[in-house]
Parts: C-alpha cells; sequence; structure tokens
C-alpha cells in the first residue's frame, strides 16, 4: 500500500465508532482483493476519518511519542525513518502479537557477534524505469475462495521481529563476514595480488593517487548512448574503429598496456561504479570464518560431485530400530461392512439427524443437511449417473469410471451428496479445485492427471458452473492440458428419482478403488492417490476407535473439506459414527475468523479439526467475545500438529482459552500424509494426567540427520512436540529418506513409512512410483529384507521416541539438500518473515497466514521455542481486526540445481512502496538471518512484484511454478541478490603452472609421447611454375604502368551503389592516368618529397585507389584512414586524429565534402582544428602529367602503412614493403586461381588488412575485375550483394562477418522474395569471409542454411586467418581438401591443451580451420612463455614465416625490443635453420587430417581458437571470452549480444537485453548459473544494457576495451548492474 497521510494508532481506531470501524475493515477488504484501486482507497479512507482526525492525529502523535521511547535506536546505518505504514501496522502491538522473550534472547544471541562488523556494501545500479511497479489495482486480484495453507511461521516471525530488530540493524557485517569466503574463487585469491587495499572507503581513491596516469584526452565515447538519448533504440550504432586515447603500440618505452588495465586509465577516479567494484572487492577479500574445506583436486579435469563428508559431523550412535506397533484394531459388532452401508442404515434408521450444517458468509447456519436427505439425494445422483446420462444400450458411466468433482470451498452440501452418490453408483470420484482461468498454476498438471484418469465427466453445482470461465458463445473454456470434459450439474431439480424397486448394489468393501486424492510433488507434478473402499472403512474405524468417536457427537471442521483430515473425519468418520459436522469455510473465517470457536460454543462440540492457523486467528479476535466456552471440546485436533512449531501455537492458545473452559489434555496434534493417511494422532488425554513431554534437539544435529539432545548453545535447539502414536491396526518404521529402504537406528532422523489397511494403495497409472511408495519393504544394514510386510513412505520425516511417541521434524517435500546437509525450506521461510519486514515484503490477505506449497508444513524459525506460555503475548485488540487480513507474507523457498549441488534461492513479494533501500536492506538481513541460524548461503535472494507469484487453488505459493519461471526467466523480479561467492564452495583447485619444466623438456616429452611438433606449411612458391609476365616487375606502381600499356582498355574495378547500378569503373589506363594527376597535385600542392606519410581519408570507392597509387607513382606512403561519422564526430574523429598525429602525415588527401567536415565547427568541438596538416581535396584535379614516376631503389622500402584498431583497443600501424606487396598478391593469386578474365564481388571495408588488400592491391597485380560493393550501402539495400553476385555469376566473393550477419538477419524470412527475383547463387564457388579472429561456424551454418534453397553450397563458405603481423595467413582458395572441422573438450582448451572428443559431448566446443595455409608461408604452435615449440596437442601462439609478412610497426620512437620480439624473433629451441618468425598474437594449434594436400601428402589444418591479448586469466586458467559469451547468449531469447572482460579479476558480464526492461534481473541469475555450470567460473559483475550499446569495429569483432573502460567511466547508462556477492 502507499503510504497513508497521518495513520491513525490503535488508540484512536478503537475510540471510532463500531460502524465507522466496520466501514474501514470492508474498505481494507476490497484494497486488499483488487477491488478498488490505492488512489480510490485513500480517499474513501480519508473521507471517512475527516471527522475524526483532530483525534486522531493528536493520539497518534502520542503513540509515536512512546512507541520511540520503547524501541532501541537504530544503528547509524538505518537512518531511514520507518514509514507511517509500518507505525499503523505495528503501533506496538503487531511485534508483540508473537512475540516471546526466549525467542528473541535466542535470536539476539545467535546474531549478536555480526554486530560490531560493517562493511559498505554495493547496492545494486538500476535504471528508474525498471523497478517501476504497476498500481497494487492493476495485480492479478488474490484468490478468496479458499485456503487451507500453514501459516505458522508467521508465529515465528513476530518472535523473532524483535531480536533480529536490533542484531540485524548493520546488514553490512554480515556479508563481510559471510561474503570473504571467496577463496572459491580466484577473484578472492588474486585480488589479494594487486596490493592489500586498506580501509573500505576511498580505496580506489588511494589506488588512483598512486598510479601515474597519463596525460592523454578521455576516451572517446563509444557507445552513442548517452543518458539523454533514446535508450529504446535498438539499432547498433555505425561500426566504427576506436581506440582508446594513447593506445598505440610501441608508443614509447614508457608507456604499456598493463598499467591501463590495472588501473583504468582515463576513467575518472570517483567514477560510481569502479567505486562499487571497490567495494565489493573489499567483501570478498577476507576469508570466511569457519575455514572452508580444502577445494577438490582437478587432476583428471574432472569435478567432485560431492563434497568429503566433515569429519566431526555427527553420527548416529544408537542401535538398529524395530518397527513401532499400534494397538489392534478392536472389533466392534455394530460397524458396517462398508461405509455406504452406514449411509443406508442411518440414512434409512436415523432419517432426521443431522449430518451435515453449512454456514454462510457471516458464520450462521444456513443449511443443514440430514442423513434421510443425504441419502435420498446420494440415490439420485447415483441412478442419474448410472441410467440417464447416455442410452440404455450406450452408457455414458459404468462402475469403474472415474469422474471429478468440482465444487467450491463453501458449498460442502452439494460436495457430500455428489461424493456419497459416487460411491453408490460405483464411480470413482477425484475431487478437485474449482478452475478460475485458462492459465492457473498447476492446472496443466490437474489436467494431465483427469486425463491419465480417463475422465471425461465433471460434477459440479449449478452457480459452480455459472462462475466459470466462459468463451465468447458462453461455452466453458478449455483448460491448459485438461482433457475435454462434460459437465453435469448436480443440483436436486436437475436429478431423476429412481424407480421404488431400484438400489444401489452395496458389496462389502474389498481393495477395488474407492475414490481418488489428488497429491502435488516437489517438482509440481499431480499424481492421484487411489484408496479402496477397504482402506476407507479401516481408516474410519482407525480414526474412530483412536478419537473415541461415539454417535450424535457434533465436529466443528475448519479444514477443506475436500481432501486430508477435513474429508477424513468431517465426511468418512462422522458418517461411520452418526455424527455432526459443522463445516466452517475459509471464507467465513477470513470474516470472522472466531467463528469456529462460536460454533464450538454454540453447539457444544466435542471435536474440533483445526490448523494452526486458525488457532491464531482466534486468539486475535477472542476480545470479541468473551462469553465463549470451549469447555465441551474433548478433542482438539491440530491437524498441522506434525510441525515443530506447532507447539508454540498449542501453548499460547492454551494458555489464552484455559480460562474459557478449553482442557490442556483436549489439544490433540496429529500428523498425515495423501499416501499414509492418518500417520500418528495424539489420544485424547485424562483429566489431571501429565502432559506428553517435548523434545529439545540439537539443529546441527538435525542437519545431518542424528537426533542430539541440546545442551550447549540454545540458540541452536529445536523444541518439538509429539504427534502421538501410532494409528490402531497400523506398524511404524523410519527408513533412510535416500538410497534404499534402510531402516534407521535409534538416534537417527529418517522418512517415516506405515504399514497398515488404512494407508492408499497406489498413484493411479503410475506403477513405478507406486512401487517405490506403497510397496516398500524396508531393509536391514547389512541389505537385507526385514520381514515380508509392505510399507508405505509417508513423505514425513521424523523418529519414535521414548515411549513409541512419534516426533516429526518436517517433509520430504521441503528437504534442501545443500553440501550434504539437509535443510527444511519452510524453516527458511520462517527465518525470512522473521525479519522485520513490513515496510518491504508483501502480506496477501488471501493465503492464510503464509503463502507456502500446500504439500509443505510450514516450520519456522525453528530455534529454541517457549516451553511455557510466552509472558509477552500480547494478543490483538478488537478494533484492530482488519490488521490480520494483511499479514500474510508471501515468501517461497527451493533449491536449484547448479554446478554439482543444490543452491538456495529465496523470491519473496515486494511492497508496491518498498523504496529500494529498504529492500536491499531487508534482503541484506535476510541473507544474514539466514546464514547466522541456519549456517547455509542463500545463493539467490529476489524481490517480485506485489501479488504476481503463481498461486496453488487453495490461494498459496506455487513452489515448483515459481521455480520454473525462475529457471527459464519469466520471474521478473524487481531487485535480485546473488551471491554466489558465498555458496560455491566446490570449486576445483586453481590450477598451478608447474615452474622448472624447462622447454627442451617439453620437447623430449613431446617426442617420447610420440606427438609431432605443431608446425604446418602452405606450397613452397619454389616449386610453382607461372608463366606471367607480372613476375618481372618487383613493384605494384610498374604492374600499373605496364597494364595501362598492355591492356588499356580492361575494366579492373567497378563501383556499384545501393540500387545496384555502376557509379564509376575504372580501367588500367583511366586508374593510370588518375594516380598520375594525383602524384603530380602531391608534388605542386604538398610540396612532398619522396618517403613522406599521406592520409588517404576517402569512403570506400575507386577514388580511394587512385589516391594510394598517386602515392606510390609520387614516392609517398600512402596511409589509409577510416572517414569519420558526419552524424557522430565527438566518437569517431579523435581516432582519425590520433592516426594522422602518430603517422607524422605531412598531408591528408581526401574529397571536398570530408575537407569541409574537417574544418567544421562541429569537427572543432571533438578535436583540434587548425592543427591539421595540410588537406588536399583531389575532387577537380588539373590534367598534368607527372614529369617522371618514382620508383624505389630497393623493393624492401617502404609501400604503404596499415593502421588499425584491435579488439582490444590497441591502434597499431604496420609497415608494408614492396616486395611484401608483392609477394602478398602473389600468394593469394596463386591461392584463388585469380587472372584476367575472372570476376571477383567485394563486399568490405577497404581501410585495413586483407579488406584493402583484395580491395586495392590484387586486381592490379592479377589483372582480374573486381566489383566493389561498400557495406554501407547493404544497410539500404540488403539485397545488392547476393543480386549482384547472382546478376555476374560470380564465382569468388569476399565479404566480413558483420555483412554475412546483416543477410543472415535481414533476409531470413526473405528467402522467398529471393526466389520470386530470380536470383541463384549456385555459381558462387568461394564465399570467403575475411576476419581476425576464430572462425564463427554457428553464423557460417546459419548463412549457409539459409541460402541453401537458392543454391549456395555449404562447402563455398569459408574463411581466412590473418593478423598484424600478416594480413593473409591462411585462404581457402579454389583447390586443396574442404575445411574440416574439430570438436575440443573446452576444459583441456583451458589448461592450453588440445583433446578432441565426439560431437555432442559435454563441455565440447567446435572449431572450424581457418582456410588453407597461403604458398610460401609456414606457421608452427610455440609456448608464449617459453618460446619453444609445442606437440599437436597443446595451445600455443601461432608463429609465421612467409615472405609477406609486415616489416615492423611504425612507431614514434624506434622500440626495437618490441620490433625483434613481435616480428624477428625466433625459437628458443629445437630450429637448427635459426628461422626469423612473426608473433601473430593469437593462439591455435595444428593437427594433421585424413584429406590429401594438393602435394599428395596429408593435409595440416590451421584451428585458430582466440588473441592471446583477449584471453582471461582467471583461477590459473586460460578462458576465451568468446566461449563464455556464447554460453551467455543462448540462455535466454533477449539476449542480443554479449561481452565479458574482467577488472580487477573480477568477472564482469555485459548483456544486451532486447526485450523488455521488466525481462532485465531474470537475465542476472541465468547468467551467472550458466557461466559457473559450463565454464567454473563466478560472474562478479552483470549488466544489462540497451541494444546497440556494446561497440562493434568494421570488421564485425567487440572492442571489449572500449566497453571495460565506457563501464568503469559511467558511460554505458545500464538498465541493470548487479555486484554478485
Amino acid at each position: 500500500m502507499a503510504e497513508r497521510g497521518l495513520e491513525p494508532s490503535p488508540a484512536a481506531v478503537a475510540a471510532l465508532p463500531p460502524e465507522v470501524r466496520a466501514q474501514l475493515a470492508e474498505l481494507e477488504l476490497e484494497l486488499s482483493e483488487g477491488d478498488i484501486t490505492q488512489k480510490g482507497y485513500e480517499k474513501k479512507r480519508s473521507k471517512l476519518l475527516s471527522p475524526y482526525s483532530p483525534q486522531t492525529q493528536e493520539t497518534d502523535s502520542a503513540g509515536q511519542k512512546e512507541h520511540r521511547n520503547q524501541t532501541p535506536a537504530p544503528a547509524a546505518t538505518q537512518t531511514s525513518a520507518p514509514s507511517k505504514y509500518h507505525r499503523s501496522r505495528s503501533g506496538g502491538a503487531r511485534d508483540e502479537r508473537y512475540r516471546s522473550d526466549i525467542h528473541t534472547e535466542a535470536v539476539q544471541a545467535a546474531l549478536a557477534k555480526h554486530k560490531e562488523q560493517k562493511m559498505a556494501l554495493p547496492m545494486p545500479t538500476k535504471r528508474r524505469s525498471t523497478f517501476v511497479q504497476s498500481p497494487a489495482d492493476a495485480c492479478t486480484p488474490p484468490d478468496t475462495s479458499s485456503a487451507s495453507e500453514d501459516e505458522g511461521s508467521l508465529r515465528r516471525q513476530a518472535a523473532l521481529s524483535a531480536a533480529l530488530q536490533q542484531s540485524l540493524q548493520n546488514a553490512e557485517s554480515w556479508i563481510n563476514r559471510s561474503i570473504q569466503g571467496s577463496s572459491t574463487s580466484s577473484s578472492a585469491s588474486s585480488t589479494l595480488s594487486h596490493g592489500e587495499v586498506k580501509g573500505t572507503s576511498g580505496s580506489l581513491a588511494d589506488v588512483f593517487a598512486n598510479t601515474r596516469i597519463e596525460n592523454f584526452s578521455a576516451p572517446p565515447d563509444v557507445t552513442t548512448t548517452t543518458s539523454s538519448s533514446s535508450s529504446s533504440s535498438s539499432v547498433r550504432p555505425a561500426n566504427i574503429d576506436l581506440p582508446p586515447s594513447g593506445i598505440v603500440k610501441g608508443m614509447h618505452k614508457g608507456s604499456n598496456r598493463s598499467s591501463l588495465m590495472d588501473t583504468a586509465d582515463g576513467v575518472p577516479v570517483n567514477s560510481r561504479v569502479s567505486t562499487k567494484i571497490q567495494q565489493l572487492l573489499n567483501t570478498l577479500k577476507r576469508p570466511k570464518r569457519p575455514p572452508l574445506k580444502e577445494f577438490f583436486v582437478d587432476d583428471s579435469e574432472e569435478i567432485v560431485e560431492v563434497p568429503q563428508p566433515d569429519p566431526n559431523q555427527p553420527k548416529p550412535e544408537g542401535r538398529q530400530m524395530t518397527p513401532v506397533k499400534g494397538e489392534p484394531l478392536g472389533v466392534i459388532c455394530n460397524w458396517p461392512p462398508a461405509l455406504e452401508s452406514a449411509l443406508q442404515r442411518w440414512g434409512s434408521t436415523q432419517a432426521k439427524c443431522p449430518c451435515l450444517t453449512a454456514l454462510d458468509v457471516t458464520g450462521k447456519p444456513v443449511y443443514t443437511l440430514t442423513y434421510g436427505k443425504l441419502w435420498s439425494r446420494s440415490l439420485k445422483l447415483a441412478y442419474t449417473l448410472l441410467n440417464k446420462l447416455g442410452t440404455k444400450n450406450e452408457p455414458v458411466l459404468k462402475p469403474g469410471d472415474r469422474v471429478a468433482l468440482v465444487y467450491p470451498n463453501n458449498d460442502p452440501v452439494m460436495f457430500m451428496v455428489a461424493f456419497y452418490g459416487c460411491l453408490l453408483a460405483g464411480v470413482i470420484p477425484v475431487p478437485i479445485e474449482v478452475p478460475l482461468t485458462r492459465k492457473d498454476a498447476g492446472g496443466q498438471q490437474i489436467g494431465f492427471l483427469l486425463g491419465s484418469c480417463g475422465i471425461a465427466l465433471a460434477l459440479t453445482s449449478e452457480v459452480c458452473l455459472k462462475g466459470l470461465p466462459k468463451t465468447q458463445n458462453g461455452e466453458i473454456v478449455q483448460f491448459k492440458g485438461w482433457p475435454r470434459l462434460k459437465w453435469v450439474v448436480t443440483d436436486s431439480k436437475y436429478l431423476s428419482k429412481p424407480p421404488k424397486d431400484w438400489q444401489p448394489h452395496i458389496s462389502p468393501a474389498g481393495t477395488e478403488p474407492a475414490y481418488i486424492e489428488y497429491k502435488t510433488s516437489k517438482e509440481g507434478s499431480v499424481m492421484g492417490v487411489t484408496v479402496s473402499r477397504l482402506a476407507m472403512l479401516s481408516h474410519c474405524q482407525a480414526l474412530s476407535q483412536a478419537c473415541n468417536y461415539s454417535e450424535g457427537e457434533t465436529v466443528v471442521n475448519v479444514l477443506d473439506f475436500k481432501k486430508d483430515a477435513g474429508l477424513w473425519h468431517g465426511m468418512f468418520a462422522n458418517v461411520m459414527n452418526k455424527m455432526h459436522t459443522i463445516s466452517v469455510p475459509y471464507s467465513v473465517m477470513k470474516t470472522c475468523p472466531l467463528s469456529w470457536v462460536q460454533r464450538v460454543h454454540a453447539h457444544k462440540a466435542k471435536v474440533a479439526l483445526v490448523k494452526c492457523r486458525d488457532l491464531h486467528w482466534a486468539m486475535m479476535a477472542h476480545r470479541d467475545q468473551r462469553d465463549v466456552s470451549l469447555s465441551s471440546l474433548r478433542m482438539l485436533i491440530v491437524t498441522d500438529g506434525a510441525n515443530p512449531w506447532s507447539v508454540s501455537s498449542c501453548d499460547a492458545f492454551l494458555s489464552l482459552f484455559q480460562s474459557h473452559g478449553l482442557k490442556p489434555e483436549a489439544i490433540c496434534p496429529c500428523a498425515t500424509s495423501a499416501e499414509a493417511m492418518t500417520v500418528a494422532i495424539r489420544r485424547p488425554g485424562v483429566p489431571g494426567a501429565p502432559l506428553p513431554g517435548r523434545a529439545i534437539l540439537s539443529m546441527n544435529g538435525l542437519s545431518y540427520g542424528v537426533i542430539r539432545v541440546n545442551t550447549e548453545d540454545k540458540n541452536s535447539a529445536l523444541t518439538v512436540q509429539d504427534v502421538g502414536h501410532v494409528m490402531p491396526g497400523g506398524m511404524m518404521c523410519i527408513v533412510k529418506p535416500d538410497g534404499p529402504p534402510q531402516l534407521c537406528k535409534t538416534d537417527e532422523i529418517g522418512e517415516i513409512c506405515v504399514s497398515s489397511r488404512t494407508g492408499g494403495m497406489m498413484y493411479f497409472g503410475l506403477a513405478g512410483v507406486t512401487k517405490n511408495t506403497f510397496e516398500v519393504i524396508p531393509v536391514n544394514s547389512a541389505g537385507s529384507p526385514v520381514g515380508d510386510v509392505p510399507f508405505i513412505r509417508s513423505g514425513l520425516l521424523g523418529f519414535v521416541g521414548p515411549g513409541s511417541l512419534v516426533f516429526v521434524v518436517g517433509k520430504m517435500d521441503g528437504l534442501l539438500m545443500v553440501s550434504g546437509r539437509r535443510h527444511n525450506a519452510d524453516d527458511i521461510v520462517a527465518t525470512g518473515l522473521a525479519v522485520e519486514s513490513i515496510k518491504t515484503v508483501y502480506r496477501g490477505r488471501h493465503t492464510g497466514l503464509l503463502a507456502v506449497p500446500q504439500t509443505c508444513q510450514v516450520r519456522p524459525y525453528l530455534r529454541t521455542f517457549s516451553l511455557s506460555v510466552p509472558s509477552a503475548w500480547n494478543p490483538l485488540p478488537p478494533d484492530l481486526r482488519v490488521a490480520r487480513v494483511l499479514t500474510s507474507f508471501r515468501i517461497a523457498v527451493f533449491s536449484v540445481s547448479v554446478f554439482y549441488d543444490e543452491r538456495i534461492v529465496v523470491v519473496a513479494e515486494q511492497r508496491p512502496d518498498a523504496s529500494e533501500e529498504d529492500s536491499f536492506q531487508w534482503m541484506s538481513r535476510v541473507l544474514q538471518a539466514i546464514d547466522s541460524i541456519h549456517q547455509v548461503g542463500v545463493y539467490c535472494l529476489a524481490l517480485v512484484p506485489a501479488n504476481t507469484l503463481p498461486k496453488t487453488p487453495l490461494g498459496g505459493i506455487h513452489i515448483s511454478q515459481t521455480k520454473q519461471l525462475f529457471l527459464e526467466g519469466s520471474l521478473h523480479p524487481c531487485n535480485i541478490l546473488m551471491c554466489p561467492h558465498t555458496c560455491v564452495t566446490n570449486l576445483p583447485k586453481p590450477r598451478q603452472k608447474q615452474p622448472g619444466v624447462g622447454p627442451a623438456s617439453v620437447m623430449v616429452g613431446n617426442l617420447v609421447a610420440g606427438k609431432r611438433i605443431a608446425q604446418a606449411a602452405g606450397r613452397d612458391l619454389g616449386q610453382i611454375e607461372e608463366n606471367d609476365l607480372v613476375r618481372k616487375h618487383q613493384f605494384l606502381a610498374e604492374i600499373l604502368q605496364w597494364r595501362a600499356q598492355a591492356t588499356p582498355d580492361h575494366i579492373l574495378f567497378m563501383l556499384l551503389n545501393a540500387k545496384g547500378t555502376t557509379v564509376c569503373t575504372a580501367s588500367c589506363l583511366q586508374l593510370h592516368k588518375r594516380a598520375e594527376r594525383i602524384a603530380s597535385v602531391l608534388g605542386d600542392k604538398g610540396h612532398l618529397n619522396a618517403g613522406d606519410n599521406v592520409v588517404l581519408l576517402y569512403p570506400p570507392g575507386i577514388e580511394l585507389i587512385a589516391a594510394f597509387y598517386g602515392c606510390l607513382y609520387a614516392g609517398c606512403i600512402p596511409v589509409t584512414v577510416r572517414p569519420p561519422h558526419a552524424q557522430n564526430l565527438t566518437a569517431t574523429l579523435p581516432t582519425v586524429r590520433m592516426i594522422v598525429d602518430v603517422s607524422k602525415a605531412a598531408c591528408i588527401l581526401t574529397t571536398q565534402t570530408l575537407m569541409r567536415l574537417l574544418r567544421s565547427r562541429e569537427a572543432a568541438a571533438a578535436v583540434d582544428v587548425k592543427t591539421w596538416p595540410a588537406i588536399i581535396d583531389t575532387d577537380d584535379l588539373p590534367r598534368k602529367r607527372l614529369p617522371q614516376l618514382y620508383k624505389p631503389p630497393t623493393p624492401e622500402m617502404l609501400a604503404y602503412l596499415d593502421f588499425s584498431v584491435s579488439t582490444t583497443g590497441m591502434l597499431t600501424g604496420v609497415k608494408m614493403s614492396h616486395s611484401a606487396v608483392n609477394a602478398l598478391c602473389r600468394a593469394i593469386k596463386l591461392q584463388c586461381e585469380l587472372y584476367s578474365s575472372r570476376q571477383i564481388a567485394i563486399c568490405l571495408d577497404p581501410y585495413c588488412g586483407l579488406g584493402f588488400a583484395l580491395w586495392c592491391l590484387c586486381s592490379v597485380y592479377s589483372g582480374h575485375q573486381s566489383i566493389l560493393i561498400p557495406p554501407m550501402e547493404l544497410e539500404n539495400n540488403l539485397f545488392l550483394w547476393l543480386t549482384t553476385v547472382n546478376q555476374y555469376k560470380i564465382r569468388d566473393t569476399f565479404c566480413s562477418y558483420s555483412v554475412m550477419e546483416l543477410c543472415t538477419k535481414g533476409l531470413g524470412n526473405q528467402v522467398e522474395v529471393l526466389k520470386t527475383r530470380g536470383i541463384n547463387l549456385s555459381c558462387i564457388r568461394t564465399c570467403v569471409v575475411v576476419a581476425e579472429e576464430r572462425p564463427r561456424i554457428a553464423l557460417q551454418q546459419s548463412f549457409s542454411k539459409l541460402f541453401k534453397d537458392i543454391g549456395l553450397s555449404p562447402r563455398a563458405v569459408s574463411t581466412t586467418f590473418g593478423s598484424r603481423v600478416n594480413v593473409a595467413i591462411c585462404l581457402q582458395g579454389t583447390s586443396g581438401p574442404d575445411p574440416t572441422t574439430v570438436y575440443v573438450d573446452l576444459k583441456s582448451l583451458r589448461h592450453d591443451r588440445v583433446r578432441l572428443v565426439e560431437r555432442g559431448a559435454p563441455q565440447s566446443l567446435l572449431l572450424s580451420e581457418s582456410g588453407k595455409i597461403l604458398p610460401g608461408v609456414k606457421v608452427v604452435i610455440v609456448n608464449p612463455e617459453t618460446k619453444g615449440p609445442v606437440g599437436d596437442s597443446h595451445l600455443g601462439e601461432i608463429w609465421v614465416n612467409s615472405p609477406h609478412t609486415a616489416s615492423g610497426y611504425y612507431t614514434i620512437y624506434d622500440s626495437e625490443t618490441l620490433q625483434a620480439d613481435h616480428f624477428n624473433t625466433r625459437l628458443s629451441f629445437g630450429d637448427a635453420a635459426q628461422t626469423l618468425w612473426a608473433r601473430t598474437g593469437y593462439l591455435g594449434f595444428v593437427r594433421r587430417t585424413e584429406l590429401t594436400a594438393a602435394t599428395g601428402e596429408r593435409h595440416d589444418a590451421l584451428y585458430v581458437v582466440g588473441a592471446l591479448d583477449e584471453t582471461l586469466e582467471l583461477r590459473g586458467l586460460r578462458y576465451h571470452p568468446i566461449d563464455i559469451e556464447t554460453s551467455v547468449s543462448r540462455v535466454h531469447r533477449s539476449i542480443a549480444e554479449c561481452a565479458v572482460f574482467t577488472w580487477t579479476n573480477l568477472l564482469v558480464v555485459v548483456v544486451e537485453l532486447c526485450g523488455s526492461e521488466q525481462e532485465a534481473l531474470d537475465l542476472v541469475p541465468l547468467v551467472t548459473n550458466v557461466v559457473l555450470e559450463e565454464h567454473y567460473l563466478i560472474v562478479g559483475v552483470v549488466v544489462v544494457v540497451d541494444p546497440g550499446v556494446i561497440p562493434i569495429n568494421s570488421r564485425g569483432e567487440k572492442q571489449r576495451m572500449h566497453l571495460r573502460d565506457s563501464f568503469l567511466a559511467d558511460q554505458l547508462d545500464p538498465i541493470y548492474v548487479a555486484y554478485n556477492m
């Protein structure tokens, strides 16, 4: 609820007139049920209170003052004042309601040790729009039909509230302790190596203060998304190459990358993001106080799944238990042979005796069904079912068929008639809940049960039928997963009276099925427990004997009458014993919580069937009527008395109502389950006899399944009460909950198994599960069967204590097995509830007091329970009775399997008006409390908007559905906190590299193991015969001149526009003449000398090619640079400026348009435009010939400079000599078989690397025709590239990954359009992707598959490999074998080893060969650290030797060491020839294949794995970002793109969200899970951003370092940033 004005105090409300109080209560009810908006509620409420406002305000202020005096001052961290809502709801009364001094002391003592510590926690960063919640009235209205949920957790919650109020004041203190255990991850162990950073605040500033920051300008904004720009844009900005300012390879000796990496150079010191990361690092530094077990040694690269047992854990020491027998089932002469016979007897002889009384919504009796009426109406229904639904020859129903019973919880009369009508007809009733919507949580599973039971008919009442959801034409909707049902109304007016001679056949009870009761399992599947007629009868007899039922007694039933104890006592045992049941539906309890007590008083009832919820509600409202008397009660059956917390409920209720005549011996807890039915019940005691004792157990022992009396620490004690003895005629044993049913020892907790005639017989249609549950033969420790009597597993955990008393401590369905210890989901729910949460956690009125799965019994706060009446019990005054309907906290707890263990997930509903700080504080406190009390870490804590968790039919949280939503990323939390560092303690040991092993030893080892040295080579150039005149020329400029003379009109280049029309061509002569003019301009206007550097700033086209050859003619050194983007100058122009400065360009050649742009006012805002070198435009050139063309003195002279920005953000320029250019063109020509009559299509950026060579150099050398398609034109016409290939029947085409991705995504649904346009790609022989990275196999396969239908051969698509030192190492070419693929083991790859695995193997990675090695090229795989060659089973750096390797880096100051290390380095051993190698900076491996190369030898394939600079060294292992990104990208449909990087050894994952912003927080656990599962890494930070934020360069490669710098500089405008604890 939103904050209200000034809330009246309890005293003020008490002073209001009764009618105003009633109107207020009604208003609260409307709001909580969603019948009124928040605004409307406040308006009506203020109108009601306005006449009394002065009095209200005055009283309220006094109440506040008194409250402040009583409450201890909060710690400094808790500065925010409690909300007004908080005051009104607590008001000194709410917390007192459940308060117990013993509880308080226990929690204070348990958590006091955390109080002193403080730690600054990084709060998640959230964009405002992400957590704007819909108003309460927009949420799904709560189900108000009924509930039978267990709510005792709330009892615990109040008891804990006061204690946690003090001990949890400082939430950080817990995280400080619990998260320090991060030695599990590299983040912790390696952070320390960065130098200890003292203190918790200002740490980052200290780091920066001691770091020399170079005087470079701030990095360009590479995101093109600022906080003011439209964040919803899903279009990625223009691809741009951006180096961080000042990062130039080899720029000067004092500047290196590592300093920048470590200090985030250029990032503001006070960056919010980096400060939060520093806070996170501080929380992860210190080891956790209870030392974690040693990590597992990862010798075999396999994770040890189960942690080694703790040697100090308690172990059972008792003897093996023997089964315990109940008293014999007595033989009573007048017991009927079947339950139907009992009905016939009473219906005939005692027709006017009351059988069942229904109440109206006010709690008053509205209708009493007599035994006569029940018998006659049941007869009519039985007759109708068998004879009137079909024809005589084809009846719709016959005995043995199953029918569904669909009746609301407020109509017990119609249900009882229908149930007994089915029994009389011999059909099998299956009671289910009324479906409310087509997509009810769990509805599909109910449908599965109906289908498996073969149900085609549903019985219901007329009122219920009208309320079912209908289609537009009035038919009942087809519920999801349900079979088609025929609906039959069972109201009397629609039933046929049977003939006088018709009587149902009632045979003695046998093993034939009587009815099916549905049960929801832990996983959410619904099973039908089939109960035989004999078991139904025997169970009634056992209950009658145990409860000492007698004829004419009155029973008040508050339970659900359709299943469990409500059905057994209220519908069966009452008919057996001719008793009178008064059914109190849940809807009545909501409006009149004391109604059941009033019914006991009014009818002098002997027995009441209740849950702890009903005890609690009666206590809250007991002041309404002080004259009620419970003296008639001989049994108050508490059906959830199996829960340990029920002892406090029973004690409190007894203390309050003993003065109203309640006898202590009347309280009878019992334990039940769907399979075993009533397991045990406490018999009604003798007045004055001593009450049974309680067990005070050690919580630590319980988590290991061992019973230990708690003697040391009272804070870890659990007090439980017994649930009486075994049922008459039954036998009980305790077996181990997992594995074979081995009998437990006497001091061991296990699953309770029961053997008797009174249990279920099977799960309908599930023979396998039935055998494991209903036909269990216990075995001894040796595995031998103990007897031959089958037992039924009850699903309850407990033990048999002294005197054969049965104690229950939990349920199998609520069991969480974490690191070998057992925890109960409901315990954790209760601990969460105990944390003060009024301002944070939503409390829906419809769920009883606690929303938990129906199959779970709530066991809230399980520390000490008071053994006496709580001294401070202060029930709620009657005038605040309306508050009780808002006290349902909605928390779900379940476990998910992540990385070989179960991890605990807590999901709670957040109040609509809770602030971020409140929520975060509450979450932190819950984590602290659970860690402190249960000694277990919470993996994920999520808050979802109020009233959005899926509900069970009775209003509780549907746990399995919630878990499913969480795992599939559809939960949509509004707050989330992940704690993988705390929980994940089973990571393998960080890899430690073995010192002292020399490279020679490695080589010898490889040879001994029979592994060949990993090396490969292309064809030998010396053995290739060429009859090509071009070989006479050493320089490209000479070749162009020769072609201009020999073939002047031969077209070398054609440039296309977006329409596919040719806008420009260049023949050999035209290009030559154009180049001559440019060369003369350079001499005349530029006054340049030979050897001067000239920047060429042109859009992709023939102008660029002409300018390049003009520079060669003039003897200048061309430097091609991508022009700045006119719409994004601030981001793109600094890169241009940097290359101009670094290359020391004497002049810039460009177009007039770009020249104006360089000197524009907009450009002046980005760079200093006054210091540009001379700018010459080449649009209008004088027709002047150059007197003499320049000829370099030697081929080793510099031909051009190739500048590019690497993916790590490094700007590097390499020098290409004339001989290297010639050798490069020759190698490509030979590989691709290029000659003058050939045509190729190029859709690439022409500014660097192989793209530049193909665009500008190869056509001139080989004489083939190049059709040039600028990639930017594809944005206007996606069909351009493919239509060109089709039009010109191109055999060889070159593109980039960006182009391929654009076509795959943009034309994915346009294949039919391509067909109608007549496009056929069967002409393509090679489609080569030009890249400097690992081949993107998924994209290549998608492209091939997509265009297979228009003729593209999958064999045609291949890739190239080049690097900065050598732009073309591999290229598929036209001859030679097809590219090969292998599957390698990812885990081995992290250890720099290569292990081939089969397709589909876990942790396998598909790699493709990067084309064939070019002629004249040799490669060797080298250990990057030892510089020695490695075997072919190892991953290493690719070193290359070839005539077209670049000469070196172009630097301002020559850095000889860098030059020698990268371009002219030698192997440290094993190379007698002392070959000079160049280091590519890429990791890869060589494998000899079974294929035959052109030379006739077996083909050696080179596989590129990734760039060495980009690898992440984490936990001593080498990770490739692309592998982690691939895992993350496939985890959720809304992840458009992903990038990872590390900062101070924290792994940061950035994901682009292409869906709704409400999905942002769903991604955090999914990303954390998948990286942990597949890569054994803990994600430190998850950043969710808009599409297009991750910068991509012109080659389609992610620029992760730019992203990292933008993140640390807080420039990303993220949707959400989660800091995993």
